[in-house]
């Protein structure tokens, strides 16, 4: 087949460039267009060396008349971005993908509460896929609007699924979360300092964070009646990862836990069940596509302790949206995902 030709609009950012750094490797992917108003006209590799070789194309200015040209469309932009453009975009044939938030949520008052504005587009919020592969698959398949999921929703609906689906989930689920600094993206403040982000630890957004209502409409998706969940993000003073620890009720003793997870993700190419009595590790990811999850009953207790770590800006951001043009265009889902995690 002839390549997919694909834009990105918002090239700068750290899930721009991770988007780059894996789809100059796709075998079915040309880059058209890769857009950036602040860098407009500067080569990308001069912005980032890393892609030396592996690209020759300068930033453009975001056009339609140029995106309108493309068969898909990456947005890597800031909230609030996307969904004046789409729109037209999707009038034009062309199909898109949004990274950030701006078609995650299907209740428009629920999205505008919690992202301040007034939504450009809400007669699209029905139509967009919510684009985690593992719950929604068939969807993404003819999808021609995919909202990529946040990263800390992805680690979280990842590890609670398995009991979703089965019906075993009794009472509130408590998540808590902690992300790499790559997740507050590439613009300077000061919270993201070395000096601030380094050698500490803290929680934030605790009376709520905006991926709570996203998590609590997935796990409506997956089991009818979302149960109440409590959120809790923290910041830890490294670059990339997430680690999610997620404390769910589950009195019914007779069930095997560790096959129910075996058994749900056995075809998944991107979902590693470890071993009972793991502990994943965010570096056992880094770089990678892949979520590794390990669950546990301490005490043979009724609470479920469920752990699972991913790359926050691959599996929890560019490599899922990777994963998800794959589904639409009927390739290999591994296609351009094959990267070993790093290590060290």
């Amino acid at each position: 087949m002839s390549k997919i030709k694909v834009g990105i609009v918002g090239g700068t950012g750290y899930t721009g460039v991770e988007l780059l750094r894996l789809l100059v490797s796709h075998p079915q992917v040309s880059i058209a267009a890769v857009t950036s108003r602040a860098e407009q006209g500067k080569r990308i590799d001069d912005i980032y060396p890393s892609l030396r070789g592996r690209i020759d194309l300068a930033f453009t200015e975001p056009s339609v008349e140029v995106l309108g040209e493309c068969d898909l469309v990456f947005f890597a932009t800031p909230n609030g971005v996307a969904m004046k453009m789409v729109p037209t975009l999707l009038q034009q044939g062309v199909r898109v993908i949004d990274l950030a938030a701006d078609f995650r949520l299907k209740d428009v008052q629920t999205w505008q509460e919690w992202y301040g504005m007034e939504h450009a587009c809400p007669e699209l919020l029905e139509e967009a896929v919510y684009g985690l592969p593992e719950l929604n698959r068939e969807a993404v398949e003819s999808a021609r609007l995919v909202a990529n999921p946040g990263c800390y929703p992805t680690a979280i609906q990842l590890g609670v699924l398995p009991l979703m689906r089965a019906g075993l989930c009794n009472g509130t689920i408590i998540a808590d979360a902690k992300s790499g600094v790559s997740g507050a993206g590439r613009q300077a403040q000061v919270g993201s300092l070395l000096c601030e982000a380094g050698d500490s630890f803290k929680a934030y957004a605790v009376s709520g964070h905006r991926h709570l209502p996203e998590i609590s409409q997935g796990l409506g998706m997956m089991a009818g009646d979302a149960p109440e969940l409590v959120f809790v993000p923290h910041l830890l003073p490294m670059i990339r990862g997430i680690h999610a620890t997620t404390y769910v009720s589950v009195p019914d003793r007779s069930v095997d836990l560790q096959q129910l997870f075996e058994n749900c993700y056995k075809n998944e190419p991107f979902v590693d069940v470890l071993p009972a009595g793991s502990h994943p590790e965010t570096r056992s990811v880094r770089g990678s596509n892949i979520c590794r999850i390990a669950v546990h009953r301490p005490g043979n207790g009724d609470t479920v302790v469920v752990l699972s770590v991913i790359d926050n800006l691959v599996k929890g951001a560019a490599g899922q949206a990777v994963q998800n043009f794959n589904i639409m265009y009927g390739l290999e889902p591994a296609l351009g995902l094959e990267q070993v995690p790093l290590s060290p």
